[in-house]
């Protein structure tokens, strides 16, 4: 698909119209498109089209609808979203940038991977709440603070019919130390790949590499098109070489309530 035609896409089917996942709720509204979750998931602001008339009122109105939630939640801002200014307005209206990464897309049977495992470690798929339990301890491991809710939504998802997420554990010397999933939005035509994340002695031996190509497969397994993730600093040179291309850069803006 032309590059141009790719974006447009992405956008109408994973921002614009995202499929809801379990535990949470779409909502549209004229500028925006937000995601609204039932208990500890993410919830937030997924899509916006705003003009420099329209952009404050419209923040604070979405502070307004969020104003009752517990937990900190987010707008996810993209690098082409309008007004050019979008982020200076959400950081004078209370929101803190996260960090940036960017936004890949692949197609799984055209990328430059195999499914090699490296020696030693043994890729476990995640079935029961001790899987998720390690999954869980990993990302708190590698990426600090607490990951229960992912934890949660593996769980919905794995036990949903469809199956709307698989994940997948690295195991090496009796302990997880790599994890990640692959989300599967109904009717859309884009699998999302979230975490992979490996402790710090297991780096640079090909685990990422084995966790991608894992993912990959059960996507073009399921008949998804794309294969899209948000690659951190780290991840990015990696994913591009393996035949990923960028589309644009993503920032969390999170506001605490």
């Amino acid at each position: 698909m032309e590059f141009a035609a790719l974006v447009a896409e992405f956008d109408e089917q994973m921002r614009r119209h995202p499929a809801a996942e379990p535990g949470t709720h779409v909502e549209h509204s004229k500028h925006v498109t937000r995601v609204v979750a039932e208990g500890n998931g993410w919830s937030g602001v997924l899509w916006s089209d705003l003009s420099h008339g329209d952009a404050e009122e419209t923040i604070a109105a979405e502070v307004e609808r969020f104003s009752d939630r517990v937990q900190p939640w987010e707008w996810k801002y993209y690098s082409y979203d309008r007004p050019p200014d979008l982020p200076s307005k959400l950081r004078a209206a209370g929101f803190a940038p996260g960090a940036v990464e960017a936004v890949l897309v692949a197609e799984p049977a055209g990328l430059a991977i195999d499914s090699v495992m490296p020696t030693g470690i043994e890729l476990v798929p995640v079935r029961d709440e001790l899987d998720v339990e390690a999954l869980v301890r990993v990302h708190d491991e590698v990426f600090g603070g607490s990951h229960f809710a992912i934890g949660e939504a593996v769980l919905a998802g794995i036990a949903s019919q469809p199956q709307s997420v698989a994940a997948v554990v690295a195991m090496a010397e009796g302990r997880p130390i790599s994890a990640g999933r692959v989300e599967f939005p109904k009717g859309r035509d884009f699998a999302t790949i979230w975490g992979g994340g490996t402790l710090p002695g297991w780096r640079g031996r090909g685990v990422f590499r084995s966790l991608v190509a894992y993912r990959a497969v059960l996507a073009r397994q399921r008949g998804y098109r794309y294969l899209q993730v948000d690659a951190s600093p780290e991840s990015l040179p990696i994913l591009l070489r393996l035949g990923f291309v960028e589309i644009a850069k993503t920032v969390p803006f999170l506001y605490e309530v």
